[in-house]
């Protein structure tokens, strides 16, 4: 009867690659989080646009990425959007990493669309009167944006917003696809080599598991120590 051995797979080499792993899906989770934050807000506000292209073409972009699997948009930019480069371009990006840069790529692309979303939600959260109020104040349109709506709406998003992170972590196993040497990767090399598939995938699962709880933990405590209160009209 097989035994469960840890001890197998967390020394030399096979750490290594766990760890190395782990790592490599930490800096995608980052990586995507803080340029999908930017393109997020971006899309949101085109949507939120009274001139109807702009909206029309945001309503677009965000209608488009959620009904297209995360799979596919990983492969696409795997596959096809090299080929639509210079050859000095798609020749740099082949000698250096081109599988984390698609995987950000993607993972950026479809993230953004879900939390265009969410900060839409929060924007609209806002009550009329806050803008009132600022316009009142002398505020411009775009000040009255910065400096009161959106502080209200990026607070209420939050929830959402670590969902979003949580979704964000386990959608870089699926950057294994294309070859990124990520934790699932890395999981699936040590088990091929070590024929230890049930203990690597446990290691790997509580790995997923551990990171998932810290992020839920940190909103938590995000939201304990500044509490989202409803704007008064």
């Amino acid at each position: 009867m097989p035994t469960l051995d840890l001890a197998a797979i967390l020394h030399g080499q096979f750490l290594d690659w766990l760890v190395a792993g782990v790592g490599l899906s930490l800096r995608l989770t980052a990586a995507a989080l803080l340029l999908s934050l930017p393109l997020g807000l971006g899309v949101a506000l085109m949507r939120l646009s009274p001139w109807r292209p702009l909206s029309a073409l945001a309503w677009t972009y965000v209608e488009a990425v959620r009904n297209i699997p995360l799979l596919a948009h990983l492969l696409f930019w795997y596959f096809a959007v090299p080929e639509l480069l210079p050859d000095a371009l798609k020749t740099w990006l082949y000698e250096g990493h081109i599988e984390a840069a698609a995987a950000v790529a993607g993972l950026v692309v479809y993230t953004a669309a879900y939390l265009a979303e969410d900060i839409r939600s929060g924007l609209r959260s806002v009550p009329e009167g806050q803008w009132l109020a600022a316009r009142s104040l002398g505020m411009s349109g775009s000040a009255a944006l910065r400096w009161v709506v959106l502080p209200q709406a990026l607070r209420a998003t939050v929830p959402p917003l670590i969902s979003q992170t949580l979704n964000l972590w386990k959608n870089t196993s699926i950057a294994s696809v294309i070859g990124t040497a990520e934790l699932m990767t890395q999981a699936q090399r040590v088990e091929s080599a070590s024929f230890r598939g049930f203990e690597t995938f446990l290691v790997a699962t509580c790995v997923y598991l551990g990171v998932s709880l810290l992020i839920t933990a940190a909103g938590a405590l995000y939201q304990w120590r500044f509490p989202v209160r409803a704007a008064t009209r």
